[in-house]
């Protein structure tokens, strides 16, 4: 992994920071992109000293906002001349019904289609430093998500917003995929397993303190992620579902096409009237 460079979303904390630490050790340049730069900060002056990486940034990225997308990958393109792995690790998990600035639903905002520009702004070189990767962090919860496109913002009924982001992740994959057939670029969605990490930091404390005790570590969390990231034999797969590093069946769901598709084309409608709106402000 040695002279290729790396985008983990998220890399600040969690199973973020745990690929991050990982992606290091192996020599590879990382770009830590997360929403709070102090905070970016902090996380690499720790992980430089753990890892002893010289080769780590931290750039702002809030996928929340998709102008910050926009801001973020072009930046990235203006200081580096190639991507090897991007992975589309940062999530949210809100205990409540929330807003982006965009005025998208907070989880499906977030998770899937700040991810979804991010991904097609970085495609380009991706493509040019291929073979490269896309590795998307998802969840065993898509299986359980339902997408109703007439109420994509979850004004009827917000119940099961997180598993609809995940489902959504994971038809993304599939759809990109396709996509991508000949190009010498992967993508593939993962579950990481059930996790310690802030992801939950909306919820009451003794179920945080729960997470603690019976969940994974954010270093046995990462490692689906790094192995999609760095093995060898994973540049020959794409558009597939994995666990525990092993190549799992995902839900029905996720393997509609018709689906995919559909979600495709309506994430496009969404990032396209939300930049035309910002351009009329």
């Amino acid at each position: 992994m040695k002279d290729k460079i790396c985008i983990v979303t998220g890399g600040n904390t969690g199973i973020g920071k745990a690929t991050v630490a990982g992606l290091a050790k192996r020599g590879t340049t990382v770009v830590i992109a997360c929403r709070d730069v102090d905070k970016g900060n902090a996380a690499l002056d720790e992980l430089a000293a753990s890892t002893g990486s010289k080769d780590l940034h931290v750039m702002q990225l809030d996928l929340a906002s998709l102008a910050s997308v926009r801001a973020f990958a072009a930046a990235f393109i203006a200081k580096f001349t190639r991507l090897d792995v991007l992975v589309a690790n940062a999530g949210i998990m809100t205990a409540q019904r929330q807003l982006t600035v965009d005025g998208l639903e907070m989880n499906f905002g977030v998770n899937h289609v700040g991810h979804f520009l991010l991904v097609e702004l970085l495609l380009p070189l991706l493509q040019t430093s291929a073979p490269s990767r896309i590795v998307v962090v998802s969840s065993n919860m898509h299986a359980s998500g339902k997408i109703d496109f007439d109420d994509l913002a979850m004004e009827k009924s917000w119940s099961g917003s997180y598993p609809r982001s995940k489902l959504a992740n994971m038809l993304f994959v599939r759809a990109l995929a396709k996509r991508l057939e000949g190009t010498k670029v992967v993508v593939n969605g993962l579950h990481p397993g059930v996790i310690s990490t802030s992801l939950a930091r909306e919820y009451s404390a003794p179920i945080r303190l729960m997470a603690k005790w019976f969940f994974k570590s954010p270093e046995q969390g990462a490692q689906t992620s790094l192995y999609l990231a760095t093995a060898p034999e994973a540049a020959e797969i794409s558009g597939r579902y994995f666990a525990d590093a092993k190549e799992k069946k995902p839900g029905a769901a996720a393997l509609d096409d018709a689906l995919a598709e559909r979600l495709w084309m309506k994430t496009e409608d969404l990032v396209a009237t939300v930049s035309a709106a910002g351009a009329s402000r």
